[in-house]
């Protein structure tokens, strides 16, 4: 009676953190992300449409409970669930294809730079600022990517990034069973390697105004 109940339960609790942990990163994070990176798109129309911006961001309502509840809680559950199913996941080149397995690999990879990437930005260009008592603005993030090293970084930060979350888009829909057939599937991935043409270059266009 014990052996066949820890079988199932253990499925289910499979079955509930892998579409949690994919809500996490298409609904907050995603919609997060695309957000911030139109906003800093407007760098790239110059320092004054960029600042006027960050100057709506601060003063909406509620931010800090937006902030913790929108994206800091859903990044720590995404980040903790994608580890521990990269954990007990496994590719299998005698079951996948060698793309599904690069794809697979590419995606954990990218998560972990992510993680990095984002902490580092948070703490740099919003927390320590709040601790200091200094303003981010235009010149200030331009200052900070100044440094080509630093410039590298965020480039590759973007990179990481705006793969990850369209690549995670084509493999959510499979996990949620929205697209089973390799037709649709191949379709989906074509939609989301658009979408990451586009991000990107939303992305790096905004690191390179920054110091243009």
């Amino acid at each position: 009676m014990q052996t066949n109940t820890v079988a199932p339960l253990s499925t289910s609790r499979r079955f509930v953190l892998t579409r949690l942990h994919s809500l996490a990163g298409l609904i907050p994070l995603g919609l997060f992300l695309i957000q911030h990176l139109m906003g800093n798109a407007l760098a790239i129309l110059g320092s004054e449409k960029y600042d006027e911006h960050i100057q709506f961001m601060l003063n909406l309502p509620f931010l800090l409970l937006l902030e913790i509840g929108f994206i800091a809680i859903p990044l720590l559950f995404h980040a903790i669930c994608g580890i521990y199913l990269s954990f007990i996941s496994k590719p299998n080149a005698h079951v996948y294809k060698y793309r599904r397995n690069i794809s697979f690999l590419l995606q954990r990879v990218t998560g972990v730079i992510t993680f990095i990437f984002v902490i580092y930005h948070v703490w740099s260009l919003r927390i320590s600022p709040v601790i200091s008592g200094n303003e981010v603005n235009h010149q200030v993030v331009g200052e900070h990517l100044a440094n080509p090293f630093m410039m590298i970084f965020y480039m590759a930060g973007v990179l990481s990034t705006t793969y990850h979350f369209t690549n995670g888009i084509s493999t959510a829909l499979i996990t949620w069973g929205l697209t089973i057939g390799p037709s649709s599937q191949k379709a989906v991935r074509n939609l989301c390697f658009g979408l990451f043409i586009i991000l990107t270059v939303l992305g790096l266009g905004s690191l390179i105004s920054f110091v243009s």
